[in-house]
């Protein structure tokens, strides 16, 4: 962890930027980064750490038409970007040749900041992307068969995320890979496996999450990762990625001040609502320390030095 944080502060300063994302608020702040849901509530996979759970907190926009005029509006109340995200189909992947258009339109009428979370995707899909306005694409990337089978209850292998992957490289469009600590029901499994698929890659940034039991799903009761291994994976990252920003993202579990500080000591340049504790820690270091009302995922800085 020591040499981990050491080298991010060699590559990247002693800094740190914090965020709040659009789903929340912290201490009243409420994040101007909204997700919104293509595909309203509906999922065909209803995987087991989510059960489609996530989707009933974006606002939906399940037809092209609804999603230029939200943009419309979220833009004139000084929204900074929006979120893209929604439900799979049976083999991963999201309904986005319909919304191609809406996603231009938005782009050249707004100027948002447009991220998506793009499921799984060929390589024609990411050029079009790209084309539409897209700025950047999240794709939560796995590294062992057995997880992305059981957990998202899928009949083929990780193979199709490192497609994936490819496809996004070679289109150009700037890839935010997520690893999910825990996500073999608490376990680690294939974490590890799954850095060694994003490394080659050297994407600019890589988002780390742990499993959060969400109410209502399988996984609702289940004790997540260590923060000691969430940990790990960061300085794994860092160590494998040297030119990746690294951020603790919004996924995790809530209070878990460990998690937290273990971050911090592990170097992280980006962290998604902050404890005190993990504050406390930055300042300690003597970290220049921003603040930003989007995503962790967002390149482009809208940081301050105050929410």
């Amino acid at each position: 962890m020591k040499k981990a944080r050491e080298l991010s502060w060699e590559r990247f300063g002693k800094e740190i930027t914090f965020y709040v994302p659009g789903m929340f608020s912290y201490n009243g702040i409420k994040g101007k980064y909204p997700a919104l849901t293509i595909t309203g509530e509906q999922c065909a996979l209803h995987c087991d750490h989510c059960g489609g759970k996530l989707l009933e907190t974006m606002i939906p926009t399940s037809d092209p038409v609804q999603l230029v005029r939200t943009c419309r509006r979220l833009k004139e109340k000084g929204t900074l970007g929006v979120l893209l995200s929604g439900g799979c189909d049976k083999e991963g992947r999201l309904p986005w040749e319909n919304f191609l258009p809406a996603i231009s339109e938005i782009k050249k009428e707004t100027g948002l900041y447009i991220s998506v979370h793009c499921g799984l995707l060929d390589e024609g899909t990411a050029f079009q992307l790209k084309k539409a306005g897209v700025d950047q694409a999240l794709l939560d990337v796995i590294g062992d068969d057995r997880t992305y089978r059981d957990v998202y209850h899928v009949d083929f292998g990780v193979s199709r995320i490192a497609s994936t992957l490819e496809a996004l490289h070679r289109a150009g469009l700037a890839m935010i890979p997520h690893v999910v600590c825990g996500l073999y029901y608490g376990k680690l499994e294939g974490e590890m496996w799954a850095l060694d698929m994003i490394a080659p890659l050297q994407p600019e940034q890589v988002v780390i999450v742990s499993l959060m039991g969400i109410p209502g799903t399988p996984m609702a009761k289940l004790p997540g990762p260590r923060p000691q291994d969430v940990a790990e994976i960061i300085a794994e990252a860092r160590l494998k990625m040297v030119d990746s920003r690294i951020s603790l993202g919004c996924a995790r579990e809530r209070g878990n001040v460990l998690i937290d500080t273990l971050a911090i000591e592990a170097g992280v340049n980006r962290m998604v609502i902050p404890s005190e504790e993990a504050l406390a820690l930055a300042r300690g270091y003597g970290l220049e320390i921003r603040y930003q009302r989007t995503c962790c995922s967002v390149s482009a800085d809208f940081s301050g030095e105050e929410w």
